[in-house]
């Protein structure tokens, strides 16, 4: 796959150093992952979580020691090719029968949570003049399931690099602080359980936010919460499918335009992975838990590197210019999304 990779990357390198540099490229990547994962141990940045802090490290990086040319085509290889590898393994967290089985009055709200999130997140964006393609991955990312959710959408809309970083962070940084909000409202909030559960799983950005925030709530909270966000990642797949369509439409409607569609073919190994986690793996073929977790652990170290790949495009001054009114809309879509869902639960 490596190798393939020189094949068609723009730049290509001497034959006798390409393999050496692109894996150097990668292990980097990999090795600021590891310096976010450390850096998410320390009280504070353990809110923050494994993806946001090595993203911020890419970004300091960045910033004092400028972009590592030297490993450019590893680096590019972990934030596409890695990056899609990352989200095909996602699907194995999509329990697709539990959903459907329990979770399918959830799934109309769920739905609707969705769309107001991309709705008005756009029509704020419009209203401040804020960059259209980081509100539009902002929208999809706080409706659905935050990076998962943006990773998935942004080469389908062809989004820069960095627009994705910046998106990313945004995301990690107003879910972070939004999951730590709930559980400091929780004990004065008239809700139950099974309420407080409900309303972090279809409010909250992150599978892991929706996981710290219903946690204190007990473990029927937290169980609901969950099947509450996965109904949200399993529109997923659909969502993506609608924007494959909007944009193909719109291509072809333009005689001017001369983009070429590629599909996403890694959305299919996403649904691969998810029935064959919801109805093979661990069910007709026994898989022990310790497996499952390893995997799971695999797909966010990899979706960790693929993010620190996009965070080393990322510019301090870019980051000012382009993503504090994104960061504007996105939030007061958050507040929005809160306030209407507690009325809802």
């Amino acid at each position: 796959m490596v190798t393939q990779f020189f094949k068609r990357h723009k730049h290509p390198i001497q034959p006798q150093n390409a393999f050496l540099k692109c894996i150097g490229g990668i292990g980097f990547t990999f090795l600021i992952a590891l310096l976010g994962f450390l850096l998410a141990k320390i009280p504070g940045f353990s809110y923050v979580g494994q993806l946001g802090s090595a993203i911020l490290v890419a970004l300091l990086y960045r910033q004092f020691w400028g972009y590592p040319e030297l490993l450019r085509a590893g680096i590019v290889f972990s934030s596409k090719t890695l990056l899609r590898f990352a989200i095909v393994l996602y699907g194995f967290k999509l329990n697709i029968g539990v959903v459907l089985e329990d979770g399918l009055g959830l799934l109309v709200r769920d739905a609707g949570v969705i769309i107001f999130s991309i709705v008005a997140t756009l029509w704020l964006s419009r209203m401040i003049d804020a960059d259209k393609k980081i509100s539009l991955l902002l929208g999809v990312g706080t409706g659905v399931c935050g990076a998962a959710a943006i990773a998935a959408i942004a080469p389908i809309i062809k989004s820069k690099d960095e627009d994705t970083a910046i998106s990313v962070g945004i995301i990690a940084l107003v879910g972070t602080i939004f999951s730590i909000s709930y559980t400091i409202l929780r004990p004065f909030l008239p809700l139950s359980e099974h309420e407080y559960g409900i309303w972090s799983g279809i409010s909250l950005h992150e599978i892991a936010h929706v996981a710290l925030a219903a946690a204190p709530g007990g473990q029927d909270a937290l169980a609901i919460g969950l099947l509450a966000k996965l109904g949200r990642v399993f529109l997923l797949v659909p969502l993506c499918f609608l924007f494959i369509y909007i944009i193909k439409r719109k291509s072809s409607g333009d005689e001017n335009s001369e983009t070429v569609f590629e599909f996403p073919w890694f959305l299919i190994g996403f649904i691969v992975m998810s029935i064959l986690g919801s109805y093979v793996i661990g069910v007709t073929i026994p898989i022990s838990s310790k497996f499952m977790s390893g995997l799971t652990d695999f797909s966010s170290w990899c979706l960790t590197a693929a993010m620190v790949g996009l965070g080393l495009n990322v510019s301090l001054r870019d980051l000012r210019t382009k993503a504090l009114k994104p960061l504007l809309a996105m939030g007061i879509t958050s507040i929005l999304l809160s306030t209407l869902t507690y009325f809802i639960v």
